[in-house]
């Protein structure tokens, strides 16, 4: 087939590239742009056309729309109409005008040539707008202006372009151009006219080529639900997520896919019939709800693409994609630069934290962004109840709308029922800086108008919602004038959720990551109960476990790839930099409380001093559950490639001991030394300090765990509050243990850290641990800046400069 040739009021996207938004816009120029530079590549995307902003303002003139349309401008500077009225009066003007022949015709023989190139009388497209001033590096229209999809026919065509132009004059678009600076009649509109891909049995959604909500640079984060994208874009459903680590997505041994996240998706948007081109909302199914929209292999397809397109760019990417349900193919269908969070100064760092803890949790959903705010509940159903917002309000809704935006910016803090992180409500929230807890179920009915609550997106993924109004704190960094200490910065991390959050620190890895957060928080699940389920006794036990493993052929495989995906997100945030892993140390009585755990746990005395850490790994009660934890952390390093993981043993009483775990690791393909692994032991018993020698012929590093050692040095039960007071780090006979190891690992020649709680509570800690000469300090995230400038000061105490 010929070539199709452009015209002053069309042009084919194969034509066009980024250096045509002022013609065609920034939607259609990013379209053009990869038609041209990316499908040799290998990216599929669907063909198709754009009308030229020539033939909006041709449209505009032909109808002396105009001066009409500046006159409610005027009105609406003035506040003689609400911005409502205005934006309504606007597109009625419009939407009531007549094509000029010259353009209705070249749209008319651009879809004709369409409909040829896809062998149909007619084909049908995806209508969207793309305005001369979106999608640049310091705003983003995007979402601003309309889409029709499913549209057929060409006089169906010439409409939908009208109401495109139309959407030029939204409120949202109004507003939002009026912060921008922008002059609203030299905006002008281009309509994209694109092959539709039908996904009513399919899937699709959207790519974000950066984490919406840390910053973080190094991963792809997808979005998707069943049938039309729509319903990702505005929220109506919590889709599924999927986020995958950029840097290994160039090496084909790997798949770098950190987590699998199974959203509700509890509708899909389908085409109303093949006749009207409308669409609908239908339930999802069973099956649907409990399965993920992509497989393995198209979440690194997609990935691939997102990052080709990233690369291209040069910048990180908002991009939409189908899966089209008669090829079964994935297709790109929109990209343009995302304009929040890659817009951020690196070198500066906010920091939330709530200073009062034990209030009562009303609600909790995903965070978006990672401020706290404090306000009264204002419900909100209809744009009416927007009119007396105020920046003490908390808007609670089922779902924000559009023409909200005008009034969403006044409030303190946003609250929904439904939505995921691609919902409007929380691409609103980001771009105004207002924090959001989306996709909530019942915000609407649990809470009540004028209720005073506490909104926290401070505490990882899970945004948070409390009764009353609780203290917190803000803290304002500037990373900029951080200089790196000699002693090496580290982490303590649980929460794989709140990972990327500190991705900015200037730290040296994660000195110790605790695998039994992962497990009692994401997995809930004894290991053992999953490998003898029949063991289970209690009917609400097994239950759970079937609900929880459904989808799984081998119950095990659940648990295996749920901690293996939760410690890739910790490893990942720090990549390449160590980060160590500790595995598992339950006590036997937290380890009861898993489901289906009392089957398998004794109860003791003194769990603390009992069945725990190294003991039980090579024991028959528990050597196969350890074995789970050790395919965890295979599939980590080989299958997803994160090898920066160092596996660290806790509690292990003797050097016996340590050849036992050594060996069970080694059955269950861990060895030290294979594939760089590094195997470190916690150093937290006497005897590890008295046979420190010893130990050391087996480990590659120590890391103190100043907590035991504190309670077995002055015998001293942690738990107690009654002998609280004698619980002391700072006492002679513990901070004299520390040194003596610290100077028997250097003369064993093997590294050593210290990951106690201690100087994440008083920097000054630090200060004990520099001059006895530890490697690296792990604290806590909020403590790391103090800690910094409290080792720099030491360091240049103990190494003062050279004249």
């Amino acid at each position: 087939m010929a070539k199709k040739t452009s015209n002053p009021y069309v042009r084919w996207l194969h034509d066009i590239d980024n250096q045509d938004v002022s013609e065609v816009g920034g939607k259609n120029a990013s379209l053009g742009e990869m038609l041209k530079n990316l499908s040799p590549k290998g990216i599929q995307i669907p063909n198709g056309f754009a009308t030229t902003a020539n033939a909006y303002f041709s449209y505009l003139e032909s109808n002396k729309l105009e001066d009409s349309i500046r006159k409610y401008l005027d009105k609406i500077k003035r506040e003689d109409i609400t911005v409502e009225e205005g934006a309504r009066a606007i597109r009625r003007l419009i939407v009531k005008g007549f094509f000029p022949s010259s353009i209705a015709q070249s749209i008319r023989d651009a879809y004709s040539q369409l409909c040829e190139e896809y062998d149909t009388i007619n084909v049908d497209v995806a209508v969207r707008s793309s305005a001369t001033a979106e999608d640049l590096p310091t705003a983003s229209f995007a979402g601003l202006q309309e889409t029709y999809l499913n549209v057929r026919g060409e006089e169906e065509l010439l409409k939908a372009c009208k109401k495109c132009f139309a959407s030029l004059f939204t409120a949202r678009a109004i507003v939002y151009r009026e912060e921008k600076g922008f002059d609203h009649m030299e905006v002008g509109l281009s309509v994209g006219v694109q092959k539709m891909v039908r996904s009513d049995e399919t899937s699709s959604g959207v790519i974000f080529t950066i984490d919406t909500e840390t910053g973080f640079p190094d991963v792809i984060v997808i979005n998707g639900s069943w049938g039309l994208g729509e319903n990702v874009v505005q929220g109506i459903v919590n889709p599924d997520q999927f986020v995958v680590f950029k840097p290994l997505l160039d090496k084909q041994k790997y798949q770098p896919i950190l987590e699998k996240k199974l959203g509700d998706k509890e509708q899909k948007m389908i085409y109303a019939s093949d006749e009207d081109g409308r669409t609908r909302n239908i339930m999802t199914t069973t099956e649907e709800r409990a399965s993920f929209v992509l497989d393995d292999d198209e979440i690194l397809q997609l990935s691939s693409w997102a990052k080709l397109i990233e690369d291209h760019y040069g910048r990180p990417m908002d991009i939409e994609w189908v899966k089209g349900q008669d090829t079964k193919q994935l297709y790109i269908v929109q990209a343009r630069p995302e304009t929040v969070r890659s817009a951020e100064n690196k070198a500066e760092f906010r920091n939330y934290r709530l200073l009062e803890t034990g209030a009562q949790l009303l609600l909790s959903g995903l965070s978006i962004g990672s401020s706290i705010v404090a306000g009264k509940v204002k419900k909100v159903e209809k744009l009416e109840d927007l009119q007396a917002i105020t920046s003490d309000d908390i808007l609670v809704t089922q779902m924000t709308e559009p023409d909200w935006v005008p009034y969403m910016k006044k409030a303190a803090g946003i609250i929904t029922d439904s939505g995921g992180r691609t919902c409007h409500a929380a691409i609103v929230s980001r771009e105004l800086g207002i924090p959001a807890v989306v996709g909530t179920h019942s915000g609407t009915t649990t809470l009540e108008s004028g209720q005073e609550v506490t909104l926290s997106c401070s505490e990882g993924d899970e945004g948070k919602v409390y009764e009353g109004i609780l203290k917190y704190e803000v803290e304002d960094i500037d990373l900029g004038r951080l200089e790196a200490p000699q002693t090496g910065i580290m982490l303590n991390l649980a929460a794989p959720e709140s990972a990327f959050k500190w991705w900015r620190l200037p730290t040296s890895g994660v000195g110790l990551a605790r695998m039994e957060f992962i497990i009692s928080q994401h997995i809930k699940v004894h290991p053992m109960a999953l490998i003898h389920s029949e063991k289970v006794s209690s009917e609400n036990e097994r239950e759970e476990l079937r609900k929880l493993t459904h989808h799984h052929d081998d119950k095990t495989e659940f648990f295996v790839e749920a901690l293996a995906r939760g410690i890739s997100k910790i490893a990942a945030s720090q990549y390449p930099k160590p980060v160590i892993v500790r595995t598992s140390d339950f006590k036997t009585n937290e380890y009861a409380n898993l489901i289906g755990g009392e089957a398998f746990e004794p109860k003791e005395q003194n769990p603390m001093l009992g069945w725990r850490g190294a003991c039980r790994y090579y024991s028959e009660g528990y050597r196969e559950g350890f074995a789970l934890e050790c395919r965890a952390l295979k599939m980590v390093r080989e299958e997803i490639g994160l090898d920066n993981v160092v596996v660290m043993i806790p509690f292990c009483r003797t050097v016996d001991e340590a050849r036992k775990v050594l060996r069970e690791m080694e059955k269950n393909g861990l060895k030290r030394g294979e594939n760089g692994l590094q195997v470190y032991m916690m150093c937290e018993i006497p005897a590890n300090i008295i046979l420190a020698e010893d130990f050391a012929k087996y480990f590659d590093g120590f890391s103190i765990g100043s907590n035991d050692l504190t309670q077995l040095i002055l015998g001293v039960d942690r738990d107690s509050a009654e002998l609280s007071y004698l619980f002391d780090e700072h006492n002679a006979a513990v901070k004299n243990a520390i040194t003596d190891v610290i100077k028997r690992a250097h003369k064993a020649g093997i590294k050593i850290g210290f990951c106690g709680q201690a100087p994440s509570d008083d920097p000054s800690y630090a200060s004990f641990l520099v001059e006895a000469g530890i490697d690296s300090i792990s604290l806590n995230p909020d403590s790391v800046i103090e800690v910094i400038d409290q080792v720099n000061k030491i360091e240049k105490k103990l190494q003062p400069a050279k004249v």
